[in-house]
Order: C-alpha cells, then structure tokens, then sequence
C-alpha cells in the first residue's frame, strides 16, 4: 500500500480542518484564507502549537460564503464585510427584489443624473462597437 493512501481518509463532517484541507475543498489558495482573515474579523480559526490553524465547521461555511460572495457574485471586500456586519447569512437575503415588489422612490434630481449616466453608458457602447 503507498504512504500516501493514509491521506485519503475522510474525515467525520465534524472535523477541524487544516488549513491546507480548507484550502482544498474551497479550492482557494492558503494565503488567500490568511488575507480574509485580516479582513473578516468573523473568521477565527483556532491556533495551535507553531501556530497552525484549525478549522472549524461554521468556519468553513462561512469561508464557503465569503468566496462565494466575492467571486460569484461579484462583490467586493467592502460589500461583503459589510453583509457579514449587517448579519446576513443567507444568499437569498441579498436577492434584488422581485418584479411585484416596489423599489424605493427616486427623487428628480437622482432621475436626471441616473438619465445621464445612462446616455454616457450608450454613448461608450456605441463607441465601443
């Protein structure tokens, strides 16, 4: 049997992680994780000996959900630290609204400078074809 077999033992769904397994299964790279988490003070590892983390279950859930934030839905560190502080835990609460519900009134002068942004947009893409 190859030394390497003893690496494809699963662990329980209960299980800490190492960093390298979190990693892995978030197809992320480590230092990746150690950024986030200078700038997600949710994300709390524990650390041992030599300094080594471990990952928890929710620690990976949340770490499931800022990836995705970021690089599905496309919003930036900003954005998502702010959902994290807002308490959203869910994709579905940072759904837009449906069609049947009313979106907030728009004053005049927000209309006009949207109209405006929206004809340079034209303007570009036109430019641009």
């Amino acid at each position: 049997m190859p030394a390497d077999d003893t690496r494809s033992v699963k662990k329980s769904a209960g299980a800490f992680r190492t960093i390298s397994e979190v990693a892995e299964e978030l197809d992320l790279p480590q230092h990746v994780l150690r950024f986030w988490e200078t700038k997600f003070p949710q994300i709390k590892p524990m650390k041992r000996g030599g300094g080594r983390r471990y990952y928890r279950p929710e620690d990976i859930q949340l770490l499931d959900r800022i990836r995705r934030w970021l690089y599905e839905d496309g919003y930036t560190i900003k954005g998502v630290q702010k959902l994290l502080k807002d308490g959203v835990t869910d994709d579905a609460e940072t759904a837009q609204p449906d069609a049947g519900e009313e979106a907030a009134p728009v004053s005049d002068d927000q209309a006009s400078q949207l109209g405006a942004i929206l004809a340079d947009l034209k303007e570009i893409r036109a430019l641009m074809t």
